[in-house]
């Protein structure tokens, strides 16, 4: 959202952004458009839009139904006012009857509380003289009196009273897709949105779908083609061959290969800004191109399928062995596959999105869930890296040869996302601990909420590798 917001600076001059840097996943994040006089509330876990405020009636015109809820006022009349209707205006020629709101009292000596009268989706709060409150008081002989005051402020929400849809706001289920493409559309219109990535470990990956059957991914066997049918084409193509770093390689540690991309053309972002997407110097050999029309048997070697409106990217290349089974689950462990000449799907990397991570708004919010056995015990996006670690160190206890190279491999390395020419947004592993026959690995990762070098640690495990914030935060996994 605040990336469509930016790409329009003229008519939203001023854009702040406000959320939890301690626990960005869970509290809600905040937009304020001083400018434009509204502040939109978004929840956490999945970054939906919740809540519109109108702060300021002068700033921002609005009509329903071809009627102003604010008259407008000509700049050389008189200075503009941030009052809004007043309650005769609202009942008498916007919105009509309406049953009792609720009467909230003034929280410190002031003369005025505040009366909140809803209507389905909409709300308006009204300053009223305590003095002349009473529980007996006929509302629309008393709000149409001189003890209350022009609205102040508006709020525009799903429930169908404010006094109902406050207590869940930021959890009820959505009722809408986020893609507005998608509303009254078929799934041969518009590729169906992604609700949840689920990892289930030995290369399978399970996509829920918002109202089509799941799609499964198996890694080194998914082709380029069966994406582009189930998903739609790519919103970008990257190929990236960094070499930077290439002595982790040899020395049989993790090499990180990220992608760097600028959103393409995702099915509701058309208009996202591209100025802070890219950190390519003269000297890269990074390739971004859009994919509008894919032929996958043209495909360079080694690329990435950039779904930004999905919220994750997938690697194309040549069939490796993925990573093991979960050891609780029903699953066996993947056989190495037969030397192939055709690209697939070998690694699938989930971003998180988080407020003040160096990527934010470079992709839609993915949510996941690890399928750790087969009773359904899960880790989520959501779930606090510490917690992760420990439960996905139990899950592989004793896998690791003795308790030193266990110590070895989950020491973490760091990724710095701060400077021009450093990786960017995701995070690509080649050779090391995945050539390894199998069971583990580790890196580690933290982030310093988008100050100072923007360091985040990297931590694997057997087929996954987390890219963490400071905050504990996973900012992008990886599946592999």
């Amino acid at each position: 959202m605040s990336s469509r917001l930016k790409s329009h600076p003229h008519t939203y001059p001023a854009i702040d952004v406000a959320y939890s840097s301690t626990d960005p996943i869970h509290e809600p994040i905040i937009i304020h458009l001083p400018s434009n006089g509204l502040r939109l509330r978004f929840d956490g876990p999945d970054q939906r839009l919740r809540l519109i405020e109108v702060l300021d009636f002068s700033k921002i015109p609005l009509i329903y139904k071809n009627h102003e809820v604010v008259k407008s006022v000509k700049p050389q009349e008189q200075p503009a006012s941030h009052a809004g209707p007043s309650f005769r205006h609202v009942y008498n020629r916007l919105f009509g009857p309406s049953y009792p709101g609720e009467y909230i009292p003034p929280a410190d000596h002031s003369p005025y509380g505040t009366y909140v009268l809803s209507y389905p989706g909409i709300a308006f709060s009204f300053p009223l003289l305590d003095s002349a409150w009473s529980d007996q008081c006929d509302f629309v002989a008393l709000l149409s009196s001189s003890a209350a005051s022009p609205a102040t402020s508006m709020a525009i929400f799903q429930g169908s009273s404010w006094s109902e849809a406050r207590t869940r706001l930021f959890t009820a289920p959505p009722h809408y897709p986020r893609s507005p493409a998608l509303i009254g559309k078929g799934r041969d219109a518009v590729p169906d949105e992604i609700e949840e990535v689920r990892v289930l470990g030995a290369g399978k990956i399970e996509l829920i779908r918002r109202s089509s059957p799941p799609f499964c991914i198996t890694l080194s066997e998914t082709t380029p083609q069966d994406l582009i049918a189930e998903l739609g084409p790519p919103d970008a193509i990257y190929r990236k061959n960094d070499r930077r770093i290439s002595i982790h390689g040899a020395a049989g540690v993790a090499r990180p290969r990220p992608i760097s991309p600028s959103p393409g053309r995702g099915m509701d972002t058309p208009d996202t800004d591209q100025s802070s997407n890219n950190s390519i110097t003269d000297d890269s050999d990074d390739e971004i191109s859009p994919a509008a029309d894919v032929d996958p048997s043209s495909l360079p070697t080694e690329c990435f399928f950039n779904y930004f409106h999905h919220g994750f990217d997938a690697f194309i290349s040549y069939p490796t062995t993925p990573g093991p089974a979960f050891p609780g689950s029903d699953l066996p462990d993947p056989s190495p596959p037969p030397s192939s000449s055709h690209l697939t799907v070998t690694k699938l990397i989930v971003h998180g999105n988080v407020p003040g991570s160096y990527p934010f708004n470079r992709h839609r919010r993915s949510r996941w869930k690890i399928l750790l056995d087969s009773s359904g015990d899960c880790l989520t996006s959501e779930t606090h890296y510490d917690e992760v670690s420990r439960r996905l160190k139990e899950v592989w206890k004793g896998s690791y040869a003795n308790a030193a190279e266990e110590k070895a491999l989950q020491r973490g390395m760091v990724l710095n996302r701060g400077w021009g020419d450093s990786p960017e947004s995701s995070v690509e592993f080649l050779g090391g601990w995945e050539d390894s026959a199998g069971k583990h690995r580790s890196a580690s990762a933290g982030q310093d909420s988008g100050h100072g070098l923007g360091n985040t640690e990297l931590f694997g495990f057997p087929g996954l590798l987390f890219e963490v914030l400071k905050n504990g935060a996973v900012s992008c996994m990886t599946v592999y």
